[in-house]
């Protein structure tokens, strides 16, 4: 299985759609291969939506959109049962987020109860509506978009389901140059609600991601490659500016994300610099700042990114 030809892939459909979505197609691919989950945060008029939306035309998968809002109850998510009159029975009608990929469109909108709802879709692929569990199509992707929790009427999402996501998206505001392209697309035709006339097509299929998904599980880890990205989770429980470390969760998440990374460069065993990669996308939302961190403007960012330069890279 060649993962890196289905990733150029991925990236250069992308790129028809997305301005500078290097960054943002390399995250998102890593939470697809390594089969976890992606939270994207950013101003509305970002990107965030659409970039979700032309990754799930690309992969040819049933797609779902799911616009949370503060009326929004966990049964319009998951499902319900339906009495049907003439049958006298009651049928399961499977909610939106029966699908492979899922897009939890400004997901912290609704309150607490309704974002937990996806707790059990995202950890074991499957929902339960009235005691019945249904099992989830496979590949299933979470992607969830939100608002910077500063915004008017947003609940924040709860620890135990940020942890939950392979990896966080902060989608910013472009360069000139990007920004300057991206009108220039505008003014040539490009139309965001209409995807088909800007040539994304499917690139892939579901029994291609599977296998993919599968493949990335036999890259090579090596013991020097564990005890670092150990090492770094570590160094995070012991930060002053954080109230919160990481939990064993994360350093799987960043060895997985990391198995996804090294097998995008083509490669089937991962270094140490495939960790490093991606732990600026894995890490930080699992960190809660400490009170006087947040006061001086610290960011969980700011702290990994001095984890990783405190913590000595290993020589293969």
């Amino acid at each position: 299985m060649n993962v890196k030809d289905l990733a150029d892939r991925i990236a250069e459909g992308m790129e028809r759609v997305v301005v500078d979505a290097g960054s943002a197609t390399f995250a998102l691919t890593v939470a697809l291969l390594a089969r976890g989950h992606v939270l994207i945060e950013g101003v509305p008029g970002t990107g965030k939506t659409l970039a979700v939306r032309a990754l799930a035309r690309l992969l040819g998968l049933e797609f779902r959109r799911i616009q949370f809002t503060p009326d929004l109850m966990p049964a319009d998510v998951v499902g319900t049962t339906v009495f049907n009159p003439q049958s006298a029975q009651f049928t399961t009608r499977p909610g939106p987020v029966v699908a492979n990929v899922v897009l939890a469109d400004e997901i912290n909108r609704t309150p607490p109860k309704t974002q937990s709802a996806l707790l059990e879709a995202m950890e074991e692929g499957r929902v339960t509506i009235d005691g019945a569990p249904i099992a989830l199509p496979q590949p299933f992707f979470l992607c969830a978009t939100q608002n910077p929790i500063e915004y008017e009427g947003t609940y924040p999402l709860p620890e135990a389901q940020l942890d939950r996501f392979l990896v966080k998206i902060e989608a910013g505001y472009p360069s000139e140059a990007r920004e300057l392209e991206l009108l220039a697309r505008v003014a040539g035709g490009f139309d965001a609600r209409d995807l088909e006339t800007s040539g994304i097509v499917p690139v892939t299929s579901a029994p291609e991601v599977a296998e993919a998904q599968r493949a990335i599980r036999r890259v090579h880890l090596s013991q020097s490659v564990l005890e670092y990205a150990y090492r770094i989770v570590a160094a995070t429980r012991s930060q002053r500016r954080l109230s919160l470390g990481a939990s064993p969760r994360g350093g799987i998440a960043l060895l997985l994300a990391a198995q996804a990374a090294a097998a995008i460069e083509g490669r089937d065993f991962a270094a140490p610099d495939d960790v490093k990669s991606v732990a600026s996308s894995v890490l930080p939302h699992r960190l809660i700042l400490a009170p006087e961190a947040e006061i001086e403007g610290v960011t969980a960012r700011d702290v990994v990114r001095d984890v990783l330069a405190s913590v000595p890279v290993p020589r293969e």
